[in-house]
């Protein structure tokens, strides 16, 4: 089954609504509960946010943000099914997701986990134990090869996020099997439920089918090196030329973490590259 038949956008990013639904389709009946974190606003770019509103799912939305959370409390403040709470969801027992969702009634097995927090998505999920989602729908980073098994350092302060690959191999540990790949979400269910998808091959190569953000480097026998793909620092908006470039240090964060000085900054460096013909 090809379950990308099905993407459609209602408030997702590149096809996670359509997905999603069906996949809770195919399971049939559950206890219509969905967690995600972190939720942002409830609506900007979410996964859980259509089933919240067309669906009657009750929703625990977690975000850090005090501002995001002000904005997810507005709009939802109204709806009883849904839990808003102003956290960051972490790794360790004081802060892991088993923790934060103790004192919610959300049942142990609900139906879906969306997680999306650019950097720690692997650590968070591999702390969560005793909550087993029977969807998880987890952002990667898409720059990086399906062949590649790329894990950042456990690190608050890192947004460097994990490759589809380590995504895989950490569901399998948890006892899950990837069933679908978006452009920067990897989809789960538990293995228990796998069958009901008729899919042959789930490896990551398999169903993952947009590679554009992907650079490949390579070199000539005659030491010469390469670089094909995307070519881009997606996030930075920063073309790779020539030989291979890093940003310089103070920029090596991701964006939306820039400090108003920083950006600034950030702005004339980017305006530089373009005169130089690199961005």
């Amino acid at each position: 089954m090809r379950l990308l038949a099905h993407a459609k956008n209602i408030h997702s990013q590149t096809g996670e609504d359509g997905v999603l639904a069906k996949i809770l389709e195919i399971l049939g009946p559950g206890d219509r509960w969905c967690v995600e974190f972190g939720a942002w606003d409830g609506q900007h770019l979410s996964n859980t946010c259509n089933l919240i509103q067309n669906s009657g799912f009750s929703a625990v939305l977690i975000e850090g943000s005090p501002q995001r959370h002000q904005d997810l409390t507005q709009r939802f403040g109204s709806n009883p099914k849904v839990i808003a709470l102003n956290r960051f969801v972490g790794y360790s027992p004081g802060d892991n997701l088993d923790t934060i969702l103790a004192g919610t009634p959300i049942p142990q097995n609900f139906d879906l986990l969306s997680i999306d927090i650019d950097g720690n998505d692997y650590h968070v999920w591999e702390a969560t134990a005793t909550y087993v989602p029977k969807v998880v729908c987890i952002e990667f980073n898409p720059s990086i090869s399906s062949e590649v098994d790329f894990v950042q350092p456990a690190d608050p302060g890192l947004n460097q996020g994990a490759s589809v690959l380590a995504m895989a191999r950490l569901g399998k540990k948890k006892g899950y099997e990837l069933v679908a790949v978006t452009s920067f979400n990897a989809i789960f269910v538990r293995a228990e439920y796998f069958p009901l998808f008729g899919i042959a091959d789930n490896s990551p190569r398999t169903l993952r089918e947009d590679i554009s953000s992907v650079t490949h480097v390579f070199c000539g026998f005659d030491g010469t090196i390469f670089l094909t793909g995307s070519g881009q620092m997606p996030w930075h908006g920063v073309r790779l030329a020539g030989r291979v470039r890093q940003l310089p240090k103070p920029f090596r964060r991701y964006p939306g973490n820039f400090g108003p000085l920083t950006s600034k900054v950030f702005k004339l460096y980017r305006k530089l590259l373009k005169l130089v013909g690199r961005a």
